[in-house]
């Protein structure tokens, strides 16, 4: 399935209170997931398998590094949990980083919210503005992502500009704070 989202991630020390803020618009609560995301080494984008309690899926994705919100091209397989799919791409790709997070998920509409717990990492926002089946247009996305920005009144030195596979594998590294 392909999909278009136009995205942002944002560091929080908030995550609870933006969270209780949020819940006063009645959003449908998907539940928490426990996720594992394995990314793979690819020459081109960011590919990962994501397993978890309610989400498992393969996704491929392309997205350039931004502080801001930004499109995101995506390719997502959904899967029933098997460890044969994991470990042909292993063999394949090998193993670039292991991104662990407890992840609550939330829905307004087409707007996918995740309040993110990441290993290692801290507390971040995600909010993704999605168009499974070009009705919605780049635009539409743009305007939901900058009205729910705007509704969290998130600083623009909080916005990430990389994914959670970046931003781990620089924290081994000693050069992510």
């Amino acid at each position: 399935m392909s999909i278009l989202n136009f995205e942002f991630k944002a560091r929080t020390t908030e995550l609870d209170n933006l969270e209780k803020k949020f819940l006063e618009l009645n959003p449908k609560f998907v539940g928490e997931d426990n996720q594992t995301d394995t990314y793979f080494n690819v020459a081109k984008g960011r590919l990962k398998l994501r397993e978890g309690n309610i989400e498992n899926s393969l996704i491929y994705y392309e997205r350039q590094n931004t502080a801001d919100a930004k499109q995101s091209d995506v390719l997502l397989y959904h899967h029933d949990p098997d460890k044969t799919l994991r470990e042909i791409l292993i063999k394949l790709h090998g193993i670039k980083v292991i991104v662990e997070k407890r992840r609550r998920i939330y829905f307004i509409d087409n707007v996918k919210f995740h309040f993110d717990t990441i290993a290692e990492l801290g507390t971040f926002i995600e909010v993704e503005a999605i168009d499974k089946d070009g009705s919605l247009g780049i635009e539409k996305l743009k305007e939901q992502a900058d009205k729910y920005a705007g509704f969290f009144n998130i600083p623009k030195e909080d916005f990430i500009a990389l994914s959670y596979s970046d931003m781990l594998e620089a924290f081994k590294r000693g050069s992510f704070s």
